[in-house]
């Protein structure tokens, strides 16, 4: 898949440029090349074609040049300024929605993420139905008739809603199911059962390190979502706790918002949880900026006032030796408790677990 990449730099600011890279890398995702980027400074979209109609020529002319196959937006694009730019260009056009929803669509395992994906990219398919009708059919006999395209896309809309319909009840039903296991899983004999939850931006190493604290081996790959499905292990802090670590999807910023609400079954084992470790890539220089990014996902899962440990992973790409550690300031910048980590060299796990242990004493209300 050649791809073009388009972006409207309205604020000027480093993060829509490093928002470009990351589409890059999310291109790479789906196994695609960037043949390269177009962008205009422009205070703010075009409400017909989100780029001002001289930069569409420009980029007609670069397809045209180049032979790319698909023009991908940095942004999330109107169904009209989508119709609109795809019969100005001449080819398919993509919004980053699109892209995330493709790449979730190939990597998903369980049926439940299957079933989020499926949701998520129905919900986004639709509006973009409407009006569709028209454009595919020109052979309307008269006012007040429709053409063959437009009852089509009305067939396909009725479809949608069906299907959205049923696909709810389904996560309704496996969300019900989840409770009921962990209400079984709290209440087995005298255990008790501390709910942690991995969250952190897309390829911070949260896979990496569930493997490092629970042994359970999971996929590994240096790349945007890697790993789409919700994974859980044990692990036994104390004789009498059992500390049960789940790793969720990545996050990124400018996550299709139909994306977050259709994922909110995975998600709600965030929302369940009693402690969140947040992983952060220490090696990646906009680290802080990826922070922001995902605590306005857990403020948007209700999830930001629970407790949360740091944990700044790839130490390895920063320093030579574990014992360096304790030379880097980043933790200094946060509120709540941090430690330093290797996944991958296995560094600072037993400041990570002695921190893990000091906040469950804490929710247990006494130590063990």
């Amino acid at each position: 898949m050649k791809s073009l990449l388009v972006s409207l730099l309205e604020t000027g600011k480093q993060e829509e440029r490093e928002s470009l890279e990351e589409l890059k890398e999310l291109v790479r995702a789906v196994g695609g090349h960037c043949i390269g980027y177009i962008t205009q400074k422009k205070s703010h979209p075009d409400p017909k074609y989100y780029v001002g109609a001289g930069k569409v020529e420009e980029i007609k002319q670069v397809v045209e040049g180049t032979d790319a196959e698909v023009v991908i937006f940095d942004a999330f694009l109107s169904p009209s300024q989508v119709s609109n730019l795809e019969r100005s260009i001449g080819k398919k056009v993509m919004d980053r929605a699109d892209l995330v929803l493709e790449i979730f669509s190939r990597r998903v395992r369980s049926k439940t993420a299957k079933l989020q994906v499926e949701l998520a990219k129905l919900t986004y398919e639709l509006p973009r139905l409407y009006g569709k009708g028209k454009e595919l059919s020109r052979l309307g006999g008269g006012v007040g008739t429709r053409g063959p395209g437009e009852q089509e896309a009305e067939i396909r809309r009725r479809w949608i809603k069906k299907r959205i319909q049923q696909i709810k009840e389904e996560l309704e039903d496996i969300k019900r199911q989840r409770r009921e296991q962990r209400k079984r899983r709290e209440s087995s004999g005298e255990l008790r059962v501390v709910k942690v939850a991995l969250v952190g931006y897309t390829n911070a190493g949260k896979s990496s390190l569930l493997k490092l604290l629970t042994g359970r081996d999971t996929l590994v790959a240096d790349m945007p979502f890697a790993t789409l499905d919700t994974t859980t292990s044990a692990r036994f802090l104390f004789p009498d706790i059992k500390v049960l670590i789940t790793d969720t999807v990545g996050f990124i910023r400018k996550l299709p918002p139909e994306l977050i609400e259709s994922f909110k079954a995975t998600l709600e084992e965030v929302q369940e949880a009693d402690l969140i470790l947040h992983v952060i890539d220490l090696s990646d220089r906009n680290w802080l900026d990826k922070v922001k990014v995902v605590r306005e996902i857990l403020k948007d899962l209700s999830a930001e006032e629970k407790p949360v440990i740091y944990v700044f992973n790839k130490a390895d790409r920063v320093v030579d030796k574990e014992e360096d550690i304790k030379y880097l300031t980043e933790p200094a910048f946060m509120e709540s408790r941090s430690v330093v980590v290797s996944a991958v060299k296995g560094w600072g796990i037993g400041e990570l677990l002695k921190a893990i242990k000091e906040k469950v004493d804490e929710l247990q209300g006494a130590v063990q």
